[in-house]
This record gives structure tokens, sequence and C-alpha cells, in this order.
């Protein structure tokens, strides 16, 4: 949609004489401007906007009265990145960007300059350094944006939050995601809620009563606020179901946390720095009461419970013997069945299991990024042994096929539904669960609105794990409902949904011994 004369320009020489000697002289007309970006809707999306980076329900822009191809947007803007599109639900369409990386928007505004439009890389993205109230102008006529400040966000009253608890769930906390048993605060007052102990490097936010996703999180106002050696970056909070926003803790340490649910302030002070992790592959023996492998180089995937554990030997080594195989091929360890918790890691990522056995003995122990893993080159039958006490691995190829065939029942006490078919659209933290029968420990039910969408289901809040889905993608649902059918249970691609293309109430049964799901329409 640039310059045809730039592209074209060759070409044109070349198809001019060609006319010429064909029919004698033609004038050759060339287009210098860019054409006008042809639209009736405008969005943007990123941390910086109200929506965050939803590319399903992304921020709207108005068009103008005047001219429909100029948009406008009045409203509130956060610290952080953003870019436009033309038409929600798709990363892969192209987007509006600046026409440089970072091109930083303050409470100075920006003057009305050009922008580029494209797919893919470079991901240019305009970055807002000051919060408050601006006017966005996109000019698609002209190619133009301009923002300008318009002023600060007014402050609205706080009403106290009234509560007997206060938790805080995530990987910087002592109990991980474990939103069943979150780490409990200390009340000091009517509104006064206090922690100290330890905080790893991580992620966290804060509820008032366990157990449950889809309650009101009391969080930063915008995510990725961190708390470090000098406290919180931004004392201040909000209390909502979404976006996700978190706290993120970069420095490890003992912390005394504050918060004051009557003017929805948190305070941080590091009390004490933790020492500095040791060097990978070094360091002292690690502490284990189990260990178990998880990965989508199993057949049990990323699932916590069905993970496979390691046998102890005799000179207290653990061993893991039976099938690894391709498709993303990864693998890693745990000690503990957290997410939050510390993983045996390889020291590189990507470290290489084959044939050959493993490309480092090293192992490296540790929760949190970087998330390094082992990467299964060569399917077949496999002996892994690790020696905690020396931090080393040992890998043996045993040859093709003969590992322990899994149970074809899928055994779990959890199971979600999540897509844009949901009531909680793709959030996975905010993903209903399906009610587990008391009769049958392999039958789970669903019963509620769906609207027109598609959707799957998982057991793990992990976009990594493995989740339920139809034989054939695309698989239609409507007031017919569906007799029992097949599913389908992995990771990774291709990614298989059924869509519902009938909104209303449903009940969805899945019977995870025979691998069967069934849909009937209630009303």
């Amino acid at each position: 949609m640039k310059s045809f004369s730039k592209i074209f320009g060759l070409a044109a020489l070349t198809l001019t004489a060609a006319l010429t000697s064909c029919e004698g002289e033609k004038d050759l007309i060339i287009i210098e401007e860019d054409l006008p970006i042809k639209t009736s809707t405008l969005y943007m999306v990123g941390d910086a906007t109200p929506n965050g980076w939803s590319i399903d329900a992304p921020t709207a822009l108005t068009p103008s009265e005047e001219d429909p191809l100029i948009f406008t947007y009045e409203g509130v803007l956060n610290p952080g990145e953003m870019k436009l599109c033309l038409t929600p639900g798709s990363w892969d369409a192209p987007f509006i960007r600046p026409a440089e990386a970072g091109l930083e928007v303050t409470k100075a505004g920006r003057p009305a300059e050009t922008f580029v439009m494209h797919a893919g890389d470079p991901d240019l993205k305009w970055r807002i350094a000051d919060k408050g109230i601006y006017k966005l102008i996109f000019n698609l006529r002209n190619w133009t944006a301009e923002f300008q400040y318009v002023g600060e966000v007014p402050k609205e009253p706080k009403t106290p939050i009234e509560t007997e608890v206060l938790y805080m769930v995530g990987d910087a906390t002592p109990n991980g995601w474990n939103i069943d048993a979150p780490t409990q605060f200390n009340k000091e007052s009517q509104y006064i809620f206090t922690f100290e102990g330890d905080l790893k490097k991580g992620e966290m936010k804060c509820c008032m009563a366990t157990g449950s996703w889809d309650a009101e999180f009391i969080r930063p106002t915008v995510d990725g606020v961190e708390i470090n050696r000098d406290g919180v970056a931004d004392s201040e909070f909000t209390k909502s179901t979404g976006p996700d926003n978190k706290w993120k803790v970069t420095v490890a340490g003992k912390y005394k946390l504050t918060f004051d649910l009557q003017n929805w302030t948190i305070a941080a002070q590091l009390l004490e720095e933790a020492p500095e992790d040791p060097q990978p592959g070094e360091g002292d023996a690690i502490e284990a009461e189990m260990v178990f492998a998880i990965g989508d180089a199993l057949e049990s995937g990323w699932s916590l419970d069905a993970a496979p554990l390691l046998k102890v030997s005799a000179d207290n080594k653990y061993i893991y013997s039976g099938e690894l195989k391709l498709g993303f091929g990864d693998l890693k360890f745990g000690t503990v069945k957290d997410f939050g918790a510390a993983f045996i890691h390889p020291v590189n990522a990507g470290c290489s299991i084959s044939k050959d056995g493993v490309a480092d003995n090293a192992i490296d122990f540790y929760a949190g990024d970087p998330d390094a893993k082992w990467r299964v080159n060569d399917e077949g039958t496999y002996k892994v042994t690790l020696d905690l006490q020396n931090r080393t691995i040992a890998v043996e190829y045993v040859g093709e096929g003969g590992g322990e065939v899994a149970d074809d029942a899928i055994n779990t006490d959890v199971l979600y539904i999540v897509g844009d078919a949901s009531p909680k659209g793709w959030s996975l933290d905010e993903a209903i669960g399906l009610t587990k029968s008391a009769d049958d420990a392999y039958i789970f039910t669903y019963e509620g609105e769906l609207n027109v969408g598609e959707f799957k289901f998982c057991i793990d809040r992990a976009w990594g794990a493995k989740f339920i889905r139809p034989e054939v993608n695309g698989t239609e649902i409507d007031h017919n409902g569906m007799v029992a059918q097949k599913f389908l249970y992995y990771a990774g691609d291709p990614d298989n949904k059924w869509k519902i293309v009938e909104a209303g109430k449903y009940r969805l049964t899945l019977d995870l011994k025979n691998r069967t799901f069934a849909a009937s329409f209630v009303e």
C-alpha cells in the first residue's frame, strides 16, 4: 500500500518501452502518495490500553463523522506498549505501528507523524511512558498518528475493602500458585494486613478467598510493577477480575509487605536479600523426597497429576525407565508438584537427549526463568539416572519402542473449559471448572451458557500442557447437540477445537476413562 513508484519503477520503464513499440507513446501514471487504508473499524491492543493484550476484545477507536478514515480515542492509557489492528482475533494480521521501535509517548504528547503497517517482525510498538488521559488521532487517509495529552486520571474515592483474610498467590510466594492453600497475611487492624517472610523471584497477586480463580483479585494498576530493594515501584493497587496484572519480585529475599485496604496501597521493604544462586551445575546436593518427570516428551505431558515418579536406586539415585517421544520433545524433572516450585533443569536450554546419550551431564535446580528443558531428538526407550548428590544426569538409550504403555484413562481431580465460547473466554486463570461425578471419578460435566465460538478442555492451567480436543478441528455443536465421540489428548499443534454455532445453554459430558465427549442442548 506504499509508493508504487519505488516498487515498480524498473518494471514500469520496461512496460513503457513495450507499449511504445506496440501502440506508440502513452503516458505512464505513477502513484507517488500512500493509498488510504480503507476500513470501518480500528482497534488498539497492548498493556497500555484498557483491554490489555486481548486480541479477541481490543479497545475500539471511533471513526470521525467528518471523515470515516480518521479514527479517535479519548481515555486512559497506562504505562506500557501498544499497536493497532483493523479487526480483532488474529496476531498474524497486519498491525499499524510506529515508524521506529519503542517510540515514546509522554505528557508532552506527540505531533502528527507517519506510521507504518505490516504483519510479523519487526514488532514495532508505541511505548506510553506516563499514565494519563490521552486523545489519539489516527488518520488512515494520510498514514499519520497524533497523541495529545489531555490530563491526569482523576482519582476516584476508594471504598475500604472489608475482609477478615487476605492471601497472596504466585510463584514468588511461599505456597506458589496453589489457590486452595495460598499464603495468608496477618491482620494487624481493620484494614492493615502484613506479611513478613521470604519471597522468590517471580509474580504474585492477592485474593480474599481460596479455591477460585474466578473471584476478584487485588493487583497492581499495570502489569509487572516491580518489588525489589527500593520497595514497590507503584504503591497503588486495584481490585478486579482482569486484566491479569501481577506484581513482579525481581530481587529474592526476606520482605515485609503491608497492604492498606482503606487507602488501596501497598508498601514493600526488603529486610534481607537472599544469597546469589549458585552457578549452573554447581551447588549443594538437591534435597528431595520424590522426583517426577514432566514434559511433552512423555505420554503424561505437562500434567502434574499424571507425572510419573522416578524410582530410587540402592545408591540413592533417581531413575526413569521408559519411552521418550518426539513432538516438541521437551523434558524436565520436579521434586514438588507445584509449577511455582524449583525444578531440575539442564544447564543450557535445549540440551540434547539422543541415542548418543545426553549432551551435557550437569544439572541445575531453580524456580522460574529461564525455564531450560532437555530436548529429545531420538524417539525410543531410555534409562535416565539423576544423581542429586553430585548434580549430574546420565542417559542410556535402550532401543526403539518397548516403553511402558500408559493407561488410556486420564486421572485427574480437575478439568477446565477454555475458549471464546465459554463465559471466561481464553483466560486460563479464570477458566471454569467442570463438575466431577460423585459416582464415577472419570465423568466430568459442565452445564451452562456457551457463546458462538471455539473451546477445548485442559487439566493444567498452562498453554504448553496437553489439551482435550476433537479429532477433527472445527467440529460443530448446535441445538441438536453431539453424540458421544472419541476425543484426542495432546499438547502443541494441530490446535483442534470444538465450535459452538448456536449460542445457548448446554450440558457437556466427558468420560476420561473411555475418552469420549458428548454435548446436549438444554435451552
